[in-house]
């Protein structure tokens, strides 16, 4: 059983990353699946939501930071080193495969990519529904991203996306308590909006 999902693990990576591969795909997701930008584009975001965003957005921005540290560590930190498979790109030659970024050293099963993107787009997303398509969409690209620059199997994105998935869940539904709990009846304060306000001429 375990060796016929690797094989259809294998067979499909290797169609998405071969066959499905174009000088466009080739350009494009080397950038999507960059760590700095993505770092920086999340800092950016969370930075503007604190300073623009009202009370419930900004401990929003606070939980959402507690997802990210959880969806790394469970999957880079913690099961990564303990299932041990290697990345595509460690096991095959580059000849044979499609390689678009550096390799790295690190083990291949969970993809912390997919985990921290799908459960920052589906816990932002359940609450903020306008934008979720787009939160989803780019959440998915980037997953889909580690298999065509070469790191990782389907598998390994989608074990991640889950694990995503189940973490953004189970704080969707702390932060409900919280927020009626708490936010509604203004008993906690990260800034005083008053404030916020006069200084950006709002």
């Amino acid at each position: 059983m375990f060796e016929t999902l690797q094989q259809i693990d294998t067979a499909v990576f290797f169609f998405i990353n071969m066959t499905l591969s174009n000088p466009v795909t080739d350009f494009i997701m080397p950038y999507v699946t960059n760590d700095t930008g993505l770092r920086i584009g999340y800092g950016l975001v969370m930075i503007l939501c604190l300073i623009r965003g009202d009370a419930k957005l900004r401990w929003m921005v606070l939980f959402s930071v507690i997802v990210l540290v959880l969806t790394d560590q469970i999957t880079a930190g913690l099961l990564k080193d303990f299932i041990g498979r290697f990345r595509p790109c460690q096991s095959f030659s580059t000849d044979t495969i499609n390689l678009l970024v550096g390799c790295g050293g690190g083990k291949s099963m969970p993809s912390a990519h997919a985990a921290n993107a799908l459960g920052q787009a589906l816990f932002f997303s359940l609450y903020y529904p306008k934008i979720k398509p787009y939160l989803i969409r780019y959440a998915v690209l980037v997953a889909l991203s580690r298999v065509f620059v070469g790191v990782h199997y389907p598998f390994d994105v989608l074990v991640g996306s889950l694990i995503g998935i189940i973490i953004a869940i189970i704080f969707v539904k702390l932060f409900d308590r919280f927020e009626k709990k708490f936010i509604e009846k203004k008993k906690v304060k990260l800034f005083d909006d008053e404030m916020v306000d006069k200084f950006y001429g709002v």
